[in-house]
């Protein structure tokens, strides 16, 4: 962390005042990312040990920003620490804006333009900023070839289909396997393939998008990546969306280079089925093999993703093993019941005051964490902040300034990080989290939307929030 604080005190002239980790937006990356900042600057810093990945997110970023393409500003840069300094694009991710702004398949109409926006984009960095691109500096293939692609599939074969049980006979997939990638193989490939397009490696700053995590990239067929976007399984785009954006993309791509667009569809769907075996070969090993529960919510979507296109697109090749292997996958009653939504962990957040005792747990469970914000710094005292609340931005900016606050933040979030990942693991349904103060007006409301911030960005908890003291005032 030192060498992070060095690099942002060498580019903005001043040592950062507060450095806060982002865990929610590490995923399965292994990557350490911290937001520093201070009152003039904020910054995001990465720590990571594979240099040759470093070097591609650095050199492609530098490359696309030359092409004019929204990706982050490197500021600085240690190598030989595993460290560099980048732009900060916020905290919405174009996965958060959608999960916000719908209900059921109904999708908010801004949310449909920004998904709109990303795709005419796409095309620009696979056509336009893949044609000059180093792709010697490419980690870990400079190319989607066949060895890649046998990554994938055997990634999806032993760490999904044996971890979840489901039978198959290995040659006969191994043969499906090889007809499959010498299908994808024929595609054109000489573009930029972006290789992890999806939703929660896009940010939304000021409603443009701007995108991240682009370090596996490497020279490949256009299907690929927004086949990646449109059929990213949490996201659970509607049929009918997926289509429109689809019209969109191959459209635009088509202005920038010569595509036929029944060409383009002979391919595509392969490298739909292809990415979403690429996609269950990480659920898997994350959650059969490591154990990390959350990774499997996202399965049942990917199922619901097969079985759309099981029924509704006949490929040009024959894969009867594979696709034996998914219609089994449909039938699994341990895979059917993975993860739904009603088995999500539910934490309930609460802020009080003492003074009208604590919260009372419905759930029957008999409560949980109590964390006593009265040793913080209190607005309340002031007679400018009397009328606010800890939801008001005044307030808010007030408690941001306070490192009391942080540090006790950071104590809380590691305290409730732990439970929430054993209760996730052991299948627990039910967390409470209170925080109190003197009225239950300013620092436990503040504390208790810093805690639901922070967890909204983990997959499989469903978030609730009660100031009780508000309510009380309001009646």
């Amino acid at each position: 962390m030192d060498v992070l604080q060095k690099l942002f005190e060498h580019h903005f002239g001043a040592p950062p005042t507060r450095v806060q980790p982002l865990q929610g937006q590490l995923g399965g990356s292994g990557r350490n990312i911290l937001r520093l900042s201070n009152e003039q600057a904020s910054a995001i810093g990465i720590l990571y040990g594979v240099r040759e990945e470093n070097l591609a997110f650095l050199e492609f970023s530098r490359h696309f920003r030359r092409h004019g393409l929204p990706v982050p500003e490197i500021y600085e840069e240690d190598l030989d620490h595993g460290a560099y300094l980048e732009e900060d694009l916020g905290d919405l991710t174009l996965f958060e804006f959608l999960s916000k702004n719908r209900e059921g398949e109904k999708t908010a109409p801004a949310v449909v333009e920004a998904y709109r926006k990303v795709v005419t984009i796409l095309p620009r960095f696979q056509i336009e900023a893949g044609r000059d691109l180093n792709y010697s500096i490419c980690y870990p293939r400079g190319s989607f070839d066949r060895q890649s692609i046998a990554w994938d599939l055997n990634y999806f074969k032993y760490y999904f289909l044996r971890l979840a049980g489901i039978p198959f006979n290995e040659q006969a997939l191994e043969d499906d396997f090889d007809s499959l990638t010498t299908f994808l193989l024929s595609a054109p490939s000489d573009f930029f393939l972006y290789r992890d397009f999806q939703s929660r490696n896009i940010m939304l700053r000021h409603e443009q998008p701007f995108f991240l995590d682009y370090q596996g990239g490497r020279k490949g067929a256009l299907q690929y990546d927004i086949a990646s976007l449109l059929y990213d399984a949490k996201a659970d785009l509607s049929p009918a969306l997926r289509q429109q954006l689809l019209d969109v993309y191959i459209e635009k791509a088509s202005e920038l280079t010569a595509l036929d667009r029944e060409a383009f569809l002979h391919h595509y769907y392969a490298f739909v089925y292809v990415r979403i075996m690429q996609a269950l070969g990480a659920y898997g090993f994350r959650g059969f093999y490591e154990r990390k529960s959350h990774f499997l919510q996202s399965v049942p979507y990917a199922l619901k993703n097969l079985r759309w296109l099981l029924h509704n697109v006949k490929l040009p090749i024959a894969l009867p093993t594979l696709m034996d292997a998914f219609n089994s996958m449909l039938g699994s009653e341990k895979l059917q019941g993975l993860a739904s939504e009603s088995e999500n962990l539910t934490v309930r957040i609460t802020s009080f005051s003492f003074h009208r005792g604590l919260p009372n747990d419905d759930t029957g469970h008999g409560g949980g964490f109590v964390f006593d914000g009265r040793s913080l710094p209190n607005p309340g005292r002031e007679e400018r902040f009397k009328p606010l609340t800890g939801k008001d931005a005044p307030v808010m900016e007030y408690l941001n300034q306070q490192e009391s606050v942080h540090q006790f933040m950071a104590s809380v979030m590691s305290l409730v990080d732990a439970s929430v990942a054993n209760y996730q693991r052991r299948g627990f349904k039910s967390l409470m989290v209170s925080f109190g103060c003197t009225g239950g007006q300013h620092r436990s409301v503040y504390l208790a939307e810093q805690l639901a911030k922070h967890l909204r960005k983990n997959n499989g908890i469903d978030v609730i929030v009660r100031h009780r003291e508000l309510e009380t005032s309001l009646q």
